[in-house]
């Protein structure tokens, strides 16, 4: 791994682990066992190192989310497509647990980076609309197009929201696995009341999946 992808992912597991505000390029440099000098050759300060984050982050967003063809969604069942989906929430909301948690801050910081932020969200939730266009003809939802809309923005902001939420309530204690499983159930618990018959027996399967992940975690 060349050393610049190598400062990234040390700096994302300190932010991870430790928080972004503890961690200074000294503590990235310290923990990859290279020189500061070597650090700033390719980033002039934490700020850049961020932006690499959060590039790939951005890169995630639209290659997790890009909606399937109707021709391969006609081919997988809808509760593995769903199922798909909420894993790669997930695991974004995990492996990029210290920018969701302190976002407000990160991006108060950087009116560059904010802009990156704006225009990734805009593109993602175009994505997440059609995803859930895709749900609506399979049959699991019946929602007019301005309630579909509705219910895209509502999941969009429980996601980008829950880390940061948990983070206030949690205080002192670190965000874990079961923090965000919650957050699964918590989408999944917006969307059962106004599925269809059909959309709601799958979104009990995977209540029950993600219960039991909240079960194996405690």
């Amino acid at each position: 791994m060349k050393t610049k992808d190598r400062i990234i992912h040390g700096a994302l597991t300190l932010f991870n682990q430790n928080g972004e505000r503890n961690i200074t390029t000294n503590h990235i440099a310290a923990h990859l066992e290279i020189s500061p000098g070597n650090l700033y050759y390719h980033f002039r300060n934490k700020e850049e190192i961020i932006n690499g984050i959060f590039d790939n982050y951005a890169q995630e967003l639209k290659v997790r989310f890009k909606p399937m063809a109707k021709e391969e969604q006609s081919t997988m069942p809808s509760v593995q497509i769903m199922l798909s989906y909420l894993d790669s929430i997930f695991e974004l909301m995990w492996n990029y647990r210290f920018f969701y948690a302190n976002l407000p801050d990160i991006l108060s910081r950087d009116e560059a980076l904010k802009l990156k932020y704006v225009k990734a969200q805009a593109a993602l939730n175009d994505n997440l609309i059609a995803i859930m266009n895709g749900f609506r003809d399979s049959g699991l939802i019946a929602l007019k197009d301005d309630e579909l809309k509705s219910l895209t923005k509502t999941l969009h902001i429980v996601a980008s929201c829950w880390i940061n939420y948990q983070t206030a309530l949690l205080s002192d204690k670190e965000i874990t696995e079961n923090s965000i499983y919650q957050g699964m159930l918590q989408m999944l618990n917006v969307v059962r009341p106004i599925a269809t018959e059909q959309g709601r027996v799958q979104i009990l399967e995977l209540e029950a999946h993600y219960q039991s992940r909240v079960s194996a975690s405690n």
